[in-house]
């Protein structure tokens, strides 16, 4: 189990919104019935519905309740608590506690990772974040991204045990958070965040359409799923809401982002964006929203260097180098001896060898060098050099390449110039991780104010959170799905034309980083 600081869950305070008038997924009613009598000979069962539908208009009772009531109540003294779920035509009955337990409502908001999986505790009555837990999500070790986990999916019981591995890791980790079964049940609202495919893998959905053309999921929008059906270690008929999906390749936690920055609200228009083992990018205003996606690869995850790695203990996580001495500065995670470089590590060694003439906007190395050495192995965990390679850095720059390719494109296809982006939206581990600087050295970031550069850390954690705990969030939600145009890079020609001209460092065209121009010059 890894610590939660090991895996990007913070719930940026930049973007924590205090929900007002809380309308969860879930409300606890008290009632005080009146016990049967010769003047008053209601079923028990009616009597509790009739009391419910004074507040609720129509409230539904299934089988599996009926048969506890009779008891509940009279053991209770017919001083209860009534657990009300949102359902598609009212509410339904979904427990029934003896005594005032209104005070203690508890639902869980899930962002579900291709790499990583984080599951928040939170308070229903005022919307707090209680606990949390995270770990690597147990789908890896049957495909490390998407498509490899479609290709498993189609073989004969793959779809199962690829869902039993995502249950086996949320379940794990509630019950991390709530380590008596019994305090599992009374957890009786879940939110969900996570892309198309990782919705289809929860609920058993087969995605293999996902990939094909024209690429088309077997939902977008679930709907509200009892958490019994699915398999969740809580209150079997705890409502389960995911948040929707446009389509293939851009998600719920995409459409999390968007509710989460307000970019959908401003009159200014912003860029969003997610890179991990996938990329998002939206950008918009309060008038449109354009976005596409497509695989990022784990270049901020350490999939694609010779030395990278997560950012677990032993990571080297910041880097810098002396002009003067060429002396390199490191820190690693934990303080530990060093293992390999995390995402921020990386950026931040691509950065100092741009800014040292050790490579050049090409983002080649100069004087026929091929290595560099970023810890020497005598200061390592395993007496080997820790180096970042010229393959290295061209797999690297593939991926800020796609990102700024994606964005020119977006851009065209509005007809907006880059001199009209206002905000720039940094997601996941992506936005919480790295440097500002050295990503915008790079290219990777725009080179904006820095005010307008916005870390939202887990947005898609944040956006169940907001869904589960509100009702007009979740509306809201829906609203942006429906208001999202997509646009597909594999179909349009010109997209491998501005990747290959992105490549540079920061961009082909260096008017766009002024900031970055001007520390060049006085370098020169």
């Amino acid at each position: 189990m890894l610590k939660h600081k090991d895996i990007p869950v913070i719930l940026s305070e930049q973007v924590q919104t205090t929900l007002t008038n809380l309308e969860p997924l879930t409300r606890k009613v008290f009632l005080s019935l009146t016990p049967p009598s010769p003047m008053d000979n209601r079923a028990d069962v009616d009597q509790v519905r009739q009391m419910l539908e004074r507040s609720y208009d129509f409230v539904l009772v299934p089988l599996a309740l009926m048969r506890k009531i009779p008891s509940i109540c009279r053991g209770a003294h017919w001083q209860v608590t009534a657990t009300l779920a949102e359902s598609g035509n009212g509410w339904e009955l979904i427990d029934l506690e003896p005594g005032d337990m209104t005070e203690q409502q508890f639902g869980l908001a899930i962002d579900i990772g291709t790499t990583t999986v984080v599951v928040y505790l939170v308070d229903l009555c005022n919307g707090t974040v209680l606990r949390h837990a995270a770990d690597y999500n147990d789908q890896i070790i049957l495909g490390e991204d998407i498509l490899n986990r479609i290709r498993h999916a189609a073989e004969e019981g793959g779809l199962a045990r690829l869902q039993n591995a995502v249950l086996d890791t949320l379940n794990r980790l509630i019950r991390v958070l709530c380590p008596l079964p019994m305090e599992t049940k009374k957890i009786t609202a879940v939110a969900v965040g996570a892309n198309t495919t990782m919705i289809h893998l929860l609920l058993g959905l087969d995605p293999a359409s996902i990939c094909r053309d024209p690429y088309t999921p077997t939902v977008n929008n679930p709907g509200l799923i009892p958490a019994g059906e699915i398999g969740l270690d809580v209150n079997p008929l705890a409502p389960v809401y995911c948040l929707p999906s446009i389509g293939s390749y851009l998600g719920g936690d995409v459409i999390g982002g968007i509710l989460v920055s307000g970019m959908h609200k401003q009159p200014d228009v912003s860029l969003f964006v997610d890179i991990g083992t996938n990329g998002e990018i939206v950008m918009g205003n309060e008038d449109w929203l354009v976005a596409c996606a497509g695989a990022a690869g784990p270049a901020l995850e350490g999939g694609v260097t010779s030395f990278g790695m997560r950012a677990e203990p032993g990571a080297v996580d910041h880097v810098s180098i002396d002009p003067l001495t060429g002396q390199v500065v490191y820190t690693t995670v934990a303080n530990m001896p060093a293992r390999g470089i995390c995402g921020s590590g990386l950026v931040d060694t691509l950065a100092e060898l741009f800014l040292n003439g050790i490579i050049d906007r090409n983002a080649h190395f100069q004087k026929g060098r091929e290595t560099y050495v970023v810890v020497p192995g005598k200061e390592t965990a395993s007496g080997e050099d820790i180096v970042v390679t010229q393959i290295d850095i061209n797999n690297f720059i593939a991926t800020k390449g796609a990102v700024n390719a994606a964005t020119d494109l977006l851009m065209e296809n509005v007809g907006c110039a880059w001199q009209e982006m206002k905000h720039f939206y940094a997601a996941g581990a992506f936005g919480q991780y790295l440097p500002i600087e050295s990503a915008i050295t790079i290219g990777l970031y725009p080179d904006l104010p820095r005010s307008s550069i916005v870390r939202l850390g887990n947005s898609s954690g944040e956006a169940a959170r907001q869904v589960l705990l509100s009702r007009t969030k979740r509306l809201e939600a829906e609203e942006i799905a429906a208001k999202v145009t997509y646009f597909e890079l594999n179909a349009n020609p010109s997209f491998m034309e501005k990747f290959s001209g992105s490549k540079f460092l920061p961009h082909t065209d260096l008017a766009r980083y002024p900031s970055v121009k001007r520390r060049l010059q006085t370098l020169v």
